[in-house]
C-alpha cells in the first residue's frame, strides 16, 4: 500500500493555470483600467462634447447688421427689418380641413396650391413639420393672413432679420450685398465662421463686413434621438423652440442659449440727392459721375450706370433676377467711377500744363503757333489738333491751350518734358495709381501713365527697338490718348489738387476715416495760371468763339473746367458725327471744380461714347452744380452758417 505521498496528485499544474489565469485577468484589468482612462481622463471632454452635441440642439439666431446712414444720419441707407414667413402645421390642423385652408392661403398669397398639398403629403409620418407656405411676404399679404386667421389653423408666422435697402438702386454699387458664404470662403477663413453665415459682398457691406456684421446668437435645447427641433417665434417675434417634428416637447438650456449682439453702425460722406441727382442725370447712358469735397476728399457722389438693387439679393423668389444681373454685359455689377478706365483725352492737359509750367518747360507767356498739324523732325505722319479744318488756333499760350483745348500746344509742351516728368506729375496728381478709396481690396483699377521703364518692363526679352521709348509716344501720351488710362475717381482727385491750394486726397466713404492730405511741389502762381485757363474755358470770352466747356457756365459762380474727347477707334469710315455707330463714338469727359462757393467741390464726368464733353458732359456739370448748391446738406449749411457768422 503505497504511502499518502507517494499518491500521484489529482490536479497536476493546476497551480500553473491558475497562476496565468490570475496574469490573464491582472492583463486584461489592466487594459480596462487604461482604457477607462482613455475615455474619462484623456479624452474626457472631447466625449462629453460629443455627447452634449447629440443631446443638445443648437439654433443660430442671425444678427442684425448694422445700421448704414448717409452724411446725415437722419437719412438711412441700409438697415435690418423683421421678415415674415408663412409655415404651416400639418398636426395642429385636421386632415379634412387642409384642402380648404390650402385653397385659402392660395387665394390670400397667390401660392401654388397643389404643390402645397403634395408637400403636406410627403410630411405625414412627421406632422409637427413646419412646412414653408411663402417667404418674406409682404405687409399686405400679412394681413391677409392675420384677418383670416380663424379660417387657417395649423398656419403660423416666423419672423426672421432681413437686410433692407432703402433707396433701391440709388448708391447700390456703393453698398454691396450680403450673400451666404461659400465652401472656398469656410475653409479659408476657418472657425470664425461656418456655413449659412451671411457675409457681405462688394461696396461697404464687403469692406467694413466685420464692423457691421455683428454676433449671431444661439437658442439651445435638449433633443431626442434624430429629433427635430421646430423654431417658431412667439407674439412678439422672439424665436422659441416648443416641440420637434414628432410633437414631443422639448426642454431649453439657457445655460447654452445667448442674445445676438447687432453690428455697428456706419456713417457715409455719401449726399443721397446728389448721389440720386447724378444717377439721374446719367440715365439710360454708361458712364460715372464722381463729386469730392476738395479739401478733405470726402466722398459726395460716386455715380456709375448701369445699376443694380442690392435688394434683389436678399430677397426670396428673384433667384432669375440675380442671374441676370451677374451674367448681363456691360455688367450692372462694377461701379465705373473707380472700375473701369479709360483713355482721359484732353482733361490731361490739366496735368500737362500744370507740370510744364512746375517744369520751366513752358511759362504763362509761352506761345506756339497752331496751324492743325504737329509736326516731329524725321517723322513724316504729321499728329492733327481737333481745330485742322480750320487752320488751327493761330498764335496760343498756355491760358488759350486750356481754354480752347488746344492739342499742338501740348504736343510742343509734352516733347520738351519728356515721358518721365509727365509720368511723375500725374501720378503725383493721382493720375494712373490707386487713390486709397475704401472699397474691398483689389477692386480699385490704377489705370496707367506710361513710362521709359513701364516700357522697357513691357519687353522684357524683346529687342532693343521693342524696348526703347519714342518721342512720337511722347506726343501721344502729351493729349491723354496712348497707353494713358484713368479713372473718373482719379479725374476728381487731380481737380480736387488744383482748386484746394495744390494738395492731394485721398477719396473716402467712411465718414470716421477723416481727411488725409498730401501737398504737393505746386506753386501758387502756377495754379493761378491754370484757374484762368479752366475759367476761360468755361466762361465768355472776348474771342468769337466761347470756351470748350462753355455749357458748364453758371452766371454768379466761378466754375473752373476742362472737355476731354476720349477716342475709341480711329476712323475716317463716317464723315459725319451722326453717322458713326455707337459702340464707335468716342467718350465724352468734363472736369470741373467750384473755386467761390463753401465747400469747393471738384468734379468728374464720363459719359461712354458720349462724342462731345462740351455738348454731352458739361451740360451734365452744370446741373448737378446747380442741384448741390441749392439743396446742401445739413451739416454743411451748419458748418457754412457758422463761418459766415460774426
Amino acid at each position: 500500500m503505497l504511502l499518502e505521498r507517494e499518491k500521484p496528485k489529482r490536479f497536476e499544474g493546476a497551480s500553473r493555470r491558475l497562476h496565468a489565469m490570475m496574469v490573464g485577468l491582472l492583463v486584461l484589468q489592466s487594459i480596462l483600467v487604461l482604457r477607462l482612462w482613455d475615455l474619462q481622463i484623456i479624452h474626457g471632454n472631447e466625449y462629453a462634447q460629443a455627447s452634449n452635441e447629440n443631446r443638445l440642439h443648437f439654433q443660430r439666431l442671425e444678427a442684425p447688421r448694422g445700421i448704414i446712414y448717409a452724411r446725415n444720419e437722419d437719412v438711412v441707407l441700409a438697415d435690418t427689418q423683421p421678415a415674415c414667413d408663412i409655415v404651416f402645421v400639418p398636426a395642429d390642423c385636421k386632415e379634412h380641413e387642409r384642402e380648404a385652408v390650402t385653397r385659402r392661403l392660395e387665394h390670400l398669397l397667390a401660392i401654388d396650391g397643389d404643390a402645397l398639398l403634395e408637400r403636406i403629403a410627403q410630411y405625414e409620418r412627421r406632422p409637427f413639420t413646419q412646412i414653408l407656405v411663402k417667404q418674406n411676404v409682404t405687409k399686405t399679404e400679412l394681413a391677409r393672413v392675420e384677418e383670416y386667421s380663424f379660417e387657417l389653423p395649423g398656419v403660423y408666422t416666423i419672423v426672421r432679420p432681413l437686410r433692407r435697402y432703402h433707396y433701391g438702386e440709388v448708391a447700390g454699387q456703393i453698398l454691396g450685398y450680403i450673400g451666404e458664404i461659400s465652401r472656398e470662403e469656410l475653409t479659408a477663413w476657418g472657425p470664425a465662421f461656418r456655413m449659412g453665415d451671411r457675409i457681405g459682398r462688394m461696396g461697404i457691406e464687403q469692406m467694413y463686413d466685420p464692423v457691421l456684421r455683428g454676433r449671431d446668437g444661439q437658442l439651445c435645447v435638449v433633443i431626442y434621438n434624430q429629433s427635430e427641433p421646430q423654431l417658431r417665434t412667439d407674439e412678439f417675434g422672439r424665436p422659441i423652440v416648443q416641440t420637434d417634428s414628432l410633437g414631443r416637447r422639448l426642454r431649453q438650456e439657457l445655460e447654452f442659449s445667448r442674445d445676438p449682439v447687432p453690428g455697428r453702425s456706419l456713417t457715409l460722406t455719401l449726399d443721397i440727392g446728389l448721389q440720386a441727382k447724378c444717377e439721374e442725370l446719367l440715365g439710360a447712358e454708361r458712364g460715372a459721375i464722381v463729386v469730392l469735397e476738395a479739401n478733405t476728399g470726402e466722398v459726395l457722389a460716386l455715380a456709375s450706370t448701369p445699376r443694380y438693387d442690392p435688394g434683389v439679393f436678399v430677397r426670396a423668389g428673384y433667384g432669375r433676377e440675380r442671374t441676370a444681373l451677374l451674367q448681363a454685359r456691360p455688367s450692372p455689377m462694377r461701379n465705373r467711377a473707380f472700375q473701369e478706365h479709360y483713355p482721359p483725352g484732353s482733361i490731361f492737359k490739366v496735368a500737362m500744363a500744370i507740370a510744364a509750367l512746375e517744369e520751366g518747360v513752358i511759362s504763362e507767356h509761352t506761345v506756339y503757333g497752331c496751324d492743325g498739324f504737329f509736326r516731329l523732325p524725321g517723322v513724316s505722319r504729321p499728329w492733327r489738333c481737333w481745330r485742322y479744318k480750320y487752320g488751327g488756333h493761330g498764335r496760343t499760350d498756355v491760358i488759350d491751350a486750356l481754354a480752347y483745348s488746344c492739342n499742338e500746344f501740348f504736343y510742343n509742351a509734352g516733347t520738351k518734358l519728356g515721358i518721365d516728368n509727365i509720368n511723375r506729375w500725374a501720378e503725383m496728381l493721382g493720375l494712373g495709381i490707386v487713390t486709397g478709396l475704401d472699397v474691398p481690396p483689389g477692386a480699385e483699377e490704377a489705370g496707367l501713365v506710361p513710362s521709359a521703364e513701364w516700357k522697357r518692363q513691357q519687353h522684357p526679352d524683346g529687342d532693343p527697338w521693342e524696348q526703347r521709348w519714342y518721342p512720337g509716344e511722347t506726343v501721344n501720351v502729351s493729349i491723354g490718348q496712348g497707353q494713358v488710362a484713368v479713372t473718373p475717381l482719379q479725374a476728381a482727385v487731380m481737380m480736387a489738387a488744383v482748386v484746394n491750394g495744390g494738395n492731394r486726397v485721398r477719396p473716402y466713404l467712411n465718414k470716421t476715416l477723416g481727411p488725409d492730405i498730401t501737398p504737393l511741389p505746386i506753386s501758387e502762381h502756377t495754379l493761378e495760371v491754370v484757374h484762368k485757363g479752366m475759367r476761360k474755358c468755361v466762361e465768355k470770352t472776348e474771342r468769337p468763339s466761347a470756351g470748350t466747356g462753355i455749357e458748364a457756365r453758371i452766371p454768379g459762380m466761378v466754375v473752373l473746367g476742362k472737355t476731354g474727347t476720349a477716342s475709341v477707334i480711329q476712323s475716317r469710315r463716317y464723315s459725319s458725327d451722326e453717322e458713326i455707330p455707337k459702340t464707335e463714338r468716342d467718350h465724352a469727359w468734363f472736369v470741373a471744380a467750384v473755386a467761390d462757393q463753401d465747400p469747393p467741390i471738384a468734379i468728374a464726368v464720363i459719359v461712354e461714347h458720349g462724342m462731345h464733353g462740351s455738348s454731352v458732359a458739361a451740360p451734365i456739370t452744370r446741373q448737378l452744380i446747380e442741384y448741390f448748391y441749392a439743396h446742401l446738406p445739413r451739416d454743411m449749411r451748419i458748418a457754412r452758417a457758422e463761418e459766415e457768422a460774426p
